[in-house]
């Protein structure tokens, strides 16, 4: 990675572009801006971008085509989602149309940079798979990466207690919607344990842990 890290922006509002613009420089990085998809499709034609910033709802194209049409030229650059929405459902669709992660709507600037540098860093980690009990063999579904998966694994690798989506969020800065996708898999994978707490007020919690055998 040794050019310069640029990151694509893909929004239909001027004002958003515009900051995104600002946090974007402030770190050094290369702003490249898209109003539509159609616009960034130009882009990414000549150049793949390090990574790409799409928001969700734009006019034509919306940001979950526009995730799909971005994986057919490019299966592994990182897409982060802006949305104003928290639906896990939609969160799940987007993941499997090729979403790595999500970042709210207000844009906060630190929370944002913090996500993009995560990606950033996973584009140039390698992890021991056996290190990080996740066996090489396992077909990953649509929707999970590879070293995001290994970097989860590795934060919890080191957690003694269960732990709650948020929790888990907040430890390797994933966003909520992408934790939950995670550990949803690994939960099918018997790689996590899963305890549900029953609390007086509102549903059941889980909490989450690697699994000891």
């Amino acid at each position: 990675m040794g050019d310069k890290i640029s990151v694509l922006f893909i929004d239909d509002e001027e004002k958003i572009r515009f900051a995104l613009e600002a946090v974007i420089k402030s770190q050094g990085w290369q702003p490249i801006e898209a109003k539509n998809i159609r616009q960034a499709e130009e882009i990414i034609k000549k150049k793949m971008p390090t990574l790409i910033l799409i928001d969700y709802h734009m006019p034509d194209i919306n940001g979950l085509e526009g995730v799909k049409i971005i994986r057919s030229y490019d299966k592994d650059v990182p897409i982060i989602v802006f949305t104003i929405d928290s639906d896990l459902e939609l969160a799940q669709e987007f993941m499997e149309a090729g979403a790595t992660d999500f970042a709210t709507k207000p844009i906060k600037a630190p929370d944002l940079i913090s996500r993009i540098n995560l990606h950033i860093k996973l584009l140039g980690e390698n992890f021991d798979d056996e290190e990080v009990l996740l066996d090489e063999d396992i077909l990953l579904p649509k929707g999970i990466g590879r070293s995001t998966l290994n970097s989860l694994l590795e934060k919890l690798k080191d957690q003694e207690d269960y732990l709650t989506v948020e929790e888990i969020s907040e430890i390797t800065g994933l966003s909520y919607q992408t934790t939950y996708r995670y550990l949803q898999f690994l939960e099918s994978e018997d790689i996590i344990e899963v305890m549900i707490n029953y609390g007086k007020i509102g549903r059941p919690k889980q909490r989450y842990k690697l699994s000891k055998d």
